[in-house]
């Protein structure tokens, strides 16, 4: 598929993947809130500015001769919620925006459309891996809101012949990371004791560069038409053993030490921030076999080159003026 769509092309996923297609010579198009400042937009793309997200979007210039769209943007996970109706938030974008968005590319003509969904569908911790044939559970308003996009997908593909396919990621990580990762290798970065030494968790993440490979790959793939993969770099990592391949990555000690992990989690109820605990001492991980035998495909970076890769980068902007 030469002609791709892609919505929140500004955005830590977007840039990426925008990057990759124009190198691979795809024509590739933007989908850009009008009001995104210019700086941030690649050279190259083909930008159509767009009003916000919802239900009454106009997404007929964006589409026009389109063959895949791949749809990214989305009102994402926030740790300090701000909205008076998060769900009512969340469903406009994610949900109704997503609808509305399907169903005009279907009308133009599109053939696939590609939903980056989330792992939190499936809910916030396991004791064995998550499979596509777990019966999803998610436990907070933006999981929700992507299985409701997804359930809503499925049905405007069974109607129109649009084909849809759907990625649920686990933490993404890579060049432009935010929030709780990019936070964790700044407390690495200065050698900062951290009490996860007696951790004993098994948790799936995916290096932006593996991500979009599989993106591309699910955008062009016979075989990826109408399914539902989970995804990961292909190894699962205990706490401790994260900020160790971190530190090790920008070349500094790792300093853990044994704290009760019952402890922490009193303490996290405490200062309410118990699901940013849970997620450090939780197990989440996944089963991305089914991706890799109906696809064939294989991540192009282990774990290593990808914190490698990440740590980088964040020494770069670290040094910036």
């Amino acid at each position: 598929m030469s002609n791709v769509l892609v919505t929140g092309a500004t955005g830590f996923i977007g840039r990426a993947l925008c990057a990759k297609l124009l190198a691979e010579g795809a024509q590739t198009r933007a989908a850009v809130w009008r009001e995104e400042p210019a700086g941030s937009i690649q050279a190259g793309l083909d930008v159509v500015p767009i009003d916000s997200i919802g239900p009454d979007t106009d997404w007929n210039r964006a589409l026009a001769g389109i063959d895949a769209v791949i749809h990214l943007a989305a009102r994402v996970h926030v740790m300090d919620e701000k909205a008076e109706e998060p769900l009512a938030a969340y469903r406009r974008v994610n949900v109704a925006g997503t609808e509305r968005l399907a169903r005009m590319a279907a009308a133009n003509g599109v053939k696939r459309l590609i939903f980056m969904s989330s792992v939190k569908v499936h809910g916030e911790e396991t004791p064995v891996r998550y499979t596509e044939h777990d019966i999803p559970a998610p436990l907070d308003p933006y999981g929700v809101s992507k299985l409701e996009a997804e359930d809503i997908l499925r049905k405007i593909a069974a109607k129109t012949g649009l084909e849809v396919v759907v990625i649920r990621p686990p933490l993404v990580y890579g060049p432009g990371v935010k929030a709780n990762f990019y936070k964790l290798m700044g407390i690495v970065a200065r050698g900062l004791p951290l009490p996860f030494g007696s951790v004993n968790n098994a948790r799936s993440l995916i290096y932006l560069g593996n991500l979009i490979d599989a993106v591309i790959l699910c955008s062009r793939h016979p075989s990826a038409a109408g399914q539902t993969f989970l995804i990961s770099d292909g190894e699962n990592v205990s706490t401790p053993e994260l900020i160790r391949r971190i530190a090790a990555a920008l070349g500094k000690p790792a300093r853990l030490f044994p704290f009760p992990p019952e402890i922490m989690r009193f303490a996290g109820k405490l200062t309410g921030r118990a699901s940013a605990v849970d997620r450090l001492l939780g197990s989440l991980a996944v089963d991305d076999s089914k991706i890799r035998k109906e696809l064939g495909w294989k991540p192009p970076f282990t774990m290593t080159e990808g914190l490698k890769e990440t740590a980088e980068w964040y020494d770069r902007v670290k040094k910036m003026p």
